[in-house]
């Protein structure tokens, strides 16, 4: 079972167990749970169900695990036959979290068939 989440205004794929590195949750303390209730799609075992605009009654509960920083990423800018050149060094702030449990209702998948007129 995987599921489609909002998470700070960006979409993840989360399954249960799985380790998961968000932009930094201030308010979030270490080894506290928190939950998701934008949840946007469930999957189960091919049974999918699309939420408009989300799944009523899911949620996606998560242990925090860390706060972390990223890698150094260097902005480089230069402007040719100018002389100008700008170095600029940046470490974006991470939240660790491990997916604990998908919390749904269960559904049924509703099939429509329809009859051709001859």
């Amino acid at each position: 079972m995987y599921a489609i989440v909002e998470i700070l205004g960006q979409q993840f794929k989360v399954e249960a167990g799985k380790r998961l590195f968000v932009h930094r949750m201030n308010e979030a303390e270490r080894g506290s749970s928190v939950e998701f209730e934008r949840v946007l799609l469930l999957d189960n075992d091919g049974a999918v169900k699309v939420g408009v605009p989300t799944v009523q009654g899911a949620k996606v509960v998560a242990e925090v695990l860390s706060h972390v920083r990223g890698d150094k990423v260097l902005v480089f800018h230069k402007k040719r036959r100018k002389g100008h050149r700008k170095l600029n060094g940046h470490r974006q702030d991470f939240t660790e979290l491990l997916i604990k449990e998908i919390v749904a209702k269960p559904f049924k998948i509703l099939v429509k068939c329809h009859k051709r007129k001859a």
